[in-house]
C-alpha cells in the first residue's frame, strides 16, 4: 500500500488498483462542525418546543414554517457531519471499468464507466479565487471534486475534498493506470 497522503491510499496488484480517499477533517475542524451541528439541534428543539405552545394562527403559521426550513438546513448539517467523519470515496480499475463509490459506513452507490469511454482525466479547471469555488470547498461541506473526466460526452467530477497536491499526484497516478489499462487485452 502507497500512501499519498495522511488521507489518500493507494493499492496496486497486478489486475487492479484502488484509491481510498477519507474525508476526515482536522480536530479543530471537526469540532467546530460538531459544535454547529449542536447548536443548530438545540435551536430546532426550541423553536418546537415553542410551536407545541397555543399560539396564535399566525405564529403557529410563521413557527412551522421557520421548522421547514430548519429540517432542511439540519438534514443538510446532519449528512455533512456524517460524511466527514465516516465518509470516504473510493475509485477501483480493474478489468477495463473505473469504479467510484462514496461510501458512507460502507453504503453507497458504485458507478462504473467502462475504460474505453473515458476521455481527457486529469485535474479540473477551477478559478480557486472565486466565491463559489471557496464556499463549495470549505469544511463545513461535503467538499469539492477536483478531478474529473468526460464519459460518453458527458462531464463527470471526482475527488471530494483534496488538495491541489494530492489532485496532482492521483492525476499522474490515474492517467498512468488508464492507459495501463487500456493496452490490457
Amino acid at each position: 500500500m502507497e500512501f499519498i497522503s495522511d488521507r489518500v491510499s493507494v493499492e496496486r496488484t497486478p489486475t487492479s488498483m484502488s484509491v481510498v480517499i477519507s474525508t476526515r477533517l482536522p480536530a479543530m475542524q471537526r469540532n467546530l462542525l460538531m459544535a454547529w451541528l449542536l447548536a443548530w439541534s438545540a435551536c430546532g428543539i426550541y423553536f418546537i418546543a415553542e410551536a407545541a405552545k397555543p399560539q396564535h394562527r399566525e405564529m403557529m403559521l410563521t413557527l412551522w414554517i421557520m421548522l421547514a426550513f430548519w429540517a432542511y438546513f439540519e438534514l443538510r448539517i446532519l449528512r455533512v457531519a456524517l460524511w466527514r467523519t465516516k465518509g470516504f470515496e473510493i475509485w477501483r480499475v480493474q478489468e477495463g471499468e473505473l469504479t467510484v463509490k462514496n461510501s458512507l459506513f460502507g453504503y453507497g452507490k458504485a458507478t462504473r464507466y467502462f475504460i474505453t469511454n473515458i476521455q481527457r482525466f486529469g485535474k479540473l479547471n477551477m478559478e480557486e479565487t472565486s466565491w463559489k469555488w471557496q464556499m463549495s470547498d470549505s469544511f463545513w461541506t461535503r467538499g469539492a471534486e477536483r478531478l474529473g473526466f468526460e464519459y460518453l460526452e458527458k462531464k463527470v467530477a471526482i475527488g471530494r475534498g483534496i488538495n491541489e497536491d494530492e489532485a496532482h499526484r492521483l492525476a499522474v497516478l490515474m492517467s498512468q493506470e488508464l492507459k495501463r489499462e487500456r493496452r490490457t487485452p
